[in-house]
């Protein structure tokens, strides 16, 4: 399952938010089915960012969204968050030549 969380952000709170998502993907980071995580910054608009996690499964990732430090984490930046569908079902996956 995939989880992508995009973000509206202001210039002016870049670095606050930065921060604040790099410790949102550590507290979820020793999460039951979590997989990877990372953050990104849109190419061609400054202030679009996105939260990318990869999970087990749907559970693992609403389990992990519960947990209270994750909770603490993730609260600030909920504000920014474009309100949209976030969790993705992985249906093809291209295999890798090698």
């Amino acid at each position: 399952m995939l989880a992508i969380t995009r973000y509206r952000v202001p210039a002016a709170e870049t670095d606050e938010f930065v921060r604040t998502a790099q410790e949102v993907l550590r507290a979820i980071e020793g999460s039951p089915g979590h997989l990877s995580g990372r953050l990104a910054h849109a190419v061609d608009d400054p202030e679009l960012w996105a939260m990318v996690t990869d999970w087990e499964g749907a559970g693992f990732y609403r389990r992990a969204l519960g947990d209270y430090e994750v909770r603490l984490a993730l609260i600030p930046l909920s504000r920014l968050a474009i309100d949209e569908a976030g969790a993705y079902e992985i249906v093809e996956q291209a295999e890798r030549a090698g």
